[in-house]
């Protein structure tokens, strides 16, 4: 039986945790596969740096042609993030008939029908499972141990860095930008955080499990998007009181036949199983109408991890190449001709409960004024709070909403804002308890 040739792009982290993982486990994954994978060439910018790997001589290259180009080479493997590079070496080594594993989530957000047609064209496999959730096999279980139920929601804390964050806040106090620093130091956030923490890292995944999930060829830019920066230690201080914990979420849900799709900080009852997920680690909870609620839970980023997930893919198409097959399972799990463009529930039709934190002069009739100008906008008001004052003069008032529309809980808050009492804008939280 021929050998398995694999040609990978990007030697970078995840890179070197492939050939790690490949080396390691050389005699299990040939048990498993029935052949050997051999590693024909590396391409990389740098090629000098040590990454802990002996490699044999003339394995490494800067010329990605030398893969693309090469008719012994059955799969490439890109490892080099971005996007438009990215692209355009995916679709070269589709048109030269060459099946593909990515862990690239921010490609697959932005063209992943245009991959998708290219290789059902090609007809050839494209794997992706390690761009959601690192280590956590979700995507094969949406495409394959889910595949027969209506999936009703999917609610993930997909981002590690935003996780981190959250969680040193919670468990041990202190400012947003003050635990940025220390996650940059201890590694878990680049040098450059804002995919992570303003939540487009978290909308690139969730805008892929919701092609699954739903079969939509929708852009992930019709997500509602915001991120953890604004979060401050006296709403994770009262969260925690109020039996919440604020966590980074991505939701989306079936409804009617619309999806919801969003990604926002939500407040958590504290004891939700996604309420427990603290640090770097991932988890993702989904509600299927055979299954009911399954939760998967792991390591969402680091090298071997991530690599598992790419490895699980480099498996799964050699094995397609092995029986003389391709495109066995469609790669967004539905049928090309039955993906289409579903209307994306928009973020002011939207209703959910809200966690709402005034600043405002501590002067009398101040709550009176708030609380009627949100029953003017039909804002019913489950419980409030008043704090002790901030600073002279300046109170902190906590207020949790009823079931409201996101439309009218925005126009309230305008008019709450221009209040003359207002100190500082409200801060809004929206709420999750009916999972």
């Amino acid at each position: 039986m021929k050998k398995i040739t694999i040609g990978i792009v990007g030697f970078g982290t995840v890179g070197t945790g492939v050939i790690k993982i490949l080396r390691n486990n050389k005699a299990l994954i040939e048990n498993r596969l029935g052949t050997p994978i051999e590693i024909k060439k590396i391409v990389d910018l740098d090629i000098k740096s040590d990454r802990g790997v002996r490699l044999r001589k003339g394995l490494l290259s800067k010329n990605v042609k030398d893969i693309i180009n090469d008719p012994s080479i059955d799969l490439i493997v890109e490892l080099i993030g971005g996007v438009q590079a990215a692209r355009s070496i995916l679709l070269d080594a589709i048109k030269q008939g060459k099946h593909i594993v990515t862990a690239n989530k921010a490609l697959l957000a932005s063209h992943g029908l245009e991959l998708l047609n290219a290789a059902h064209k090609g007809g050839v496999d494209i794997g992706f499972e390690g761009s959601v959730a690192g280590g956590i096999p979700i995507i094969g279980a949406l495409k394959e141990g889910l595949t027969g139920n209506r999936i009703s929601c999917i609610l993930g804390i997909l981002n590690g860095t935003a996780n981190y964050i959250l969680s040193k806040m919670t468990d041990e106090g202190g400012k947003f930008s003050a635990i940025l620093q220390e996650a940059k130091k201890q590694g878990y956030a680049e040098s450059d955080p804002t995919l992570d923490v303003e939540g487009l890292d978290t909308t690139h995944k969730l805008s892929i499990l919701r092609s699954i999930a739903y079969g939509t060829v929708n852009s992930f830019e019709d997500i509602y998007t915001e991120g953890i920066s604004h979060i401050e230690p006296i709403d994770i201080e009262f969260a925690r009181e109020l039996g919440y914990r604020i966590k980074l979420l991505a939701i989306a849900r079936e409804i009617d036949s619309q999806v919801e799709a969003r990604v926002h900080p939500t407040l958590i009852p504290h004891d939700h199983l996604l309420s427990k997920v603290d640090g770097t680690y991932n988890a993702i909870f989904i509600d299927g109408n055979a299954v009911g609620p399954s939760m998967f839970y792991g390591k969402g980023a680091g090298m071997m991890p991530a690599a598992s997930a790419v490895v699980s893919d480099i498996i799964d198409i050699s094995r397609n190449i092995i029986s003389g097959i391709s495109q066995r399972i469609p790669l967004f799990s539905y049928q090309k001709d039955h993906l289409k463009k579903i209307a994306i529930k928009n973020i002011q039709e939207v209703e959910t409960r809200y966690y709402l934190r005034f600043t405002v002069f501590d002067r009398p009739g101040v709550l009176s004024k708030i609380s009627g100008i949100l029953g003017k906008h039909k804002i019913s008001i489950h419980s409030v709070i008043q704090k002790g004052r901030r600073t002279k003069g300046t109170v902190s008032i906590f207020l949790l909403t009823h079931q409201a529309r996101e439309a009218s809980i925005r126009k309230a808050l305008h008019e709450i804002d221009r209040l003359s009492v207002a100190q500082e804008k409200t801060m809004l939280i929206r709420i999750e308890d009916q999972i």
